[in-house]
């Protein structure tokens, strides 16, 4: 099958819910009222019920999400905490905008999510939390996250920025953690039309920090009780949060779909990423191919636009040098392996087919003869 004649990795574009996306930026301008106002309050209570937790705190962006979950848990300058070295660089820098440190570990090979036997392997006396990633959507081994977690004492915070609405064995991701970071960055599942994060937790004391510190430190208005930043969701991106939160499940379906008809449709030479558990939501669909290169090149060739997610681990980018990190065979081979081909909601199954072969004659190509 003919892949079409241009098919860009995402389409950013309000289209089903640009009705409804226009009545909420129409709302706020006419309120006259753009900065924690009743928007955010709704929409925390709104994402609040969504994800099944207690509360929801908004923020400026998912860095400051975990920064922030961090600080509110006491974890900073003299801490530790363990980050899978396959994931975004905001994981870490959410780490290091806390003061506290990350040491890089690696990850799992079937699903590239956060290994917990290397987690133990990377304890010191100063490890204070570790940051599970649900990498491309899918939950990590939190089973094993929380045991490890009990036994040493350790805080868990869930980088939830790609996985929202996933489960794990039927459980809302982020339940049994202290806290969950989610960011609403234009291309993830729920996306805004600017920057957004939020932190959900069950913890009553530990929202009202969150509050505060995202607001300057602030107890009540200019009396700052501590160190706070400036991290707020602005009502215009909360109102467009909350026309757009009603269709993430649907969304999350058809992702769903899309995702397995890639599984159905690729060549079986081709490596995809194992689905460890159903509740993941498929923010990515990242295959591992050993030329990868000549594959993006082929596609492109094709009108198909892909990414890469991501070329380097983190324990190799100059920016982290300086942190601890322990060996990350798999992270540094995947890495040089992935390959993301399209998958969002308003994708056809014709496109998700038309790609899928042309990923087959590539393979067939490449054969020898």
């Amino acid at each position: 099958m003919s892949a079409p004649t241009r098919l860009p990795f995402v389409d950013l574009r309000p289209v089903d819910d640009a009705g409804d996306v226009r009545a909420a930026i129409d709302r706020v301008i006419a309120s006259g009222w753009y900065i924690l106002g009743p928007e955010v309050e709704q929409f925390e209570a709104e994402f609040a019920s969504a994800c099944s937790a207690r509360f929801a705190v908004g923020v400026a962006s998912g860095t400051d999400a975990i920064a922030l979950a961090l600080r509110a848990l006491d974890i900073g300058t003299g801490d530790e905490v363990l980050v899978p070295a396959m994931t975004a660089p905001f994981t870490a820098l959410g780490v290091i905008a806390a003061g506290a440190q990350p040491v890089f570990v690696d990850v799992e090979p079937r699903t590239l999510t956060i290994d917990v036997d290397a987690c133990a392997n990377a304890l010191t006396e100063k490890t204070q939390a570790i940051i599970p990633v649900h990498l491309y959507g899918q939950p990590a081994n939190m089973e094993a996250v929380r045991s490890l977690a009990a036994a040493m004492s350790l805080a868990i915070v869930e980088d939830c920025c790609q996985a929202h609405l996933a489960t794990e064995q039927g459980v809302p991701i982020g339940l049994r953690a202290d806290a969950a970071a989610y960011s609403f960055y234009p291309t993830k599942n729920l996306g805004c039309l600017g920057d957004g994060g939020a932190v959900t937790t069950n913890d009553a004391s530990l929202a009202e920090r969150l509050r505060r510190l995202r607001n300057g430190g602030q107890a009540e208005r200019y009396r700052h009780v501590e160190l706070g930043v400036n991290s707020r969701l602005d009502e215009m991106q909360a109102a467009i949060l909350r026309a757009r939160l009603p269709r993430l499940r649907a969304w999350t379906k058809r992702r769903r779909q899309l995702a397995a008809l890639y599984r159905r449709d690729l060549p079986s030479s081709v490596q995809t990423i194992d689905e460890r558990d159903a509740g993941h939501v498929y923010h990515l669909f990242p295959v591992r191919m050993p030329n990868r290169d000549r594959l993006r090149a082929h596609l492109a060739h094709a009108g198909i636009e892909t990414l890469v997610h991501y070329p380097a681990p983190l324990n190799e980018l100059p920016a982290f040098a300086d942190c601890r990190s322990l060996p990350c065979p798999v992270a540094a081979q995947a890495s040089r392996t992935l390959l993301s081909l399209p998958l969002h909601p308003k994708l056809a199954d014709a496109d998700v087919i038309a790609v899928a072969g042309e990923v087959g004659a590539f393979v067939k190509g490449s054969e020898p003869a």
